[in-house]
């Protein structure tokens, strides 16, 4: 085996995954998301924030040496070989990596001592009550003081508060993020071992078709429901969308994840919004899209299986 210099071997070790594609490979870079790309011949392979990890493979590294010894198969020598050969012909410009910003804290409005108005209102939608009962005993649902809106709760792992969203339940169309929320971790059901993700635009809709799941006869509970907080447009080609941070996430959590079925709204935005994240998901997921079969959204049509009549809100969006 030849002799390697450890300064060399040092040197080698240094460049990261991202660095060493932008500069000699370019072409094997796919952008994710925001943060996160993957490689053309490996669309499990998710590099970011200094380090990748192939998905499909189950392990990953820091540099790029790790990449060509565990990835392509190159011997130790020859990978160092690569790294320190190709920066000596062209000298590398390295990738700043993002420094992780402290979390903000997640602030959420004080609890009304009862949850009196947002059972009347959830309940005016059609969802059932079991499953409120639920929501609230989890901590997922709450009324919140002093305008007794009902919040809706995400949780990391640790089960520790990690986003919050509230939604008006009177006559106007008030809604938005609790301050520090991060969509990371939005609002979900996704307590199950399968390997089918459900993803919707917002909480009422996931709420609403885990209710006719119960009127079909089905035990939601057995079903993995994520709520995205809200979708990404396509470009102007409306070919390229970003992947909801909150999905990658879940992706990253559930690596054994194999179908995903969209539930998004049946408009001209949720349409092109479905299309887009199916195309940017297919090669490595069976992606399925299932909008309602009727209304706008599924908690339209829950109503219409229900015969109830939903008020029409005015229509307002501010932070609170």
């Amino acid at each position: 085996m030849p002799y390697i210099d450890a300064q060399a071997v040092a040197k080698a070790r240094e460049m990261d995954l991202l660095t060493y594609l932008q500069n000699y490979e370019p072409q094997e870079l796919v952008k994710f998301s925001a943060d996160t790309y993957c490689t053309r011949s490996h669309d499990s392979l998710k590099i970011s924030n200094g380090k990748w990890y192939w998905w499909s493979r189950g392990y990953g590294g820091y540099s790029a040496l790790d990449y060509l010894v565990k990835v392509r198969g190159l011997g130790f020598t020859r990978a160092v070989e690569t790294i320190i050969g190709k920066c000596a012909v062209e000298p590398p410009v390295y990738v700043e990596q993002k420094k992780n910003k402290k979390p903000k804290p997640l602030l959420l409005p004080d609890k009304s001592a009862s949850n009196r108005v947002i059972y009347r209102y959830l309940s005016g939608r059609g969802i059932d009550r079991e499953l409120i009962d639920l929501c609230v005993a989890e901590g997922r649902i709450f009324e919140s003081l002093p305008y007794h809106n009902v919040v809706f709760v995400g949780f990391d792992k640790e089960n520790k508060p990690r986003y919050a969203s509230y939604r008006a339940t009177g006559s106007m169309r008030i809604l938005g993020d609790c301050s520090g929320s991060d969509k990371h971790y939005s609002f979900r059901l996704a307590n199950s071992e399968s390997n089918t993700v459900h993803i919707f635009e917002c909480p009422i809709d996931l709420l609403s078709y885990a209710t006719l799941l119960k009127m079909r006869g089905y035990d939601y509970r057995r079903f993995n429901l994520l709520s995205l907080a809200g979708i990404y447009s396509p470009n102007k080609d409306k070919e390229l969308v970003k992947v909801p941070v909150a999905l990658v996430n879940y992706l990253q959590e559930h690596p054994h994840t194999q179908k995903i079925a969209i539930h998004f709204d049946s408009d001209s935005k949720g349409r092109e919004a479905a299309v887009a994240l199916k195309n940017r998901l297919q090669k490595e997921y069976q992606v399925v899209d299932l909008p309602p079969p009727q209304g706008k959204d599924f908690n339209d049509f829950l109503c219409l299986q229900l015969n109830i009549q939903k008020h029409k809100y005015k229509e307002r969006n501010d932070d609170r």
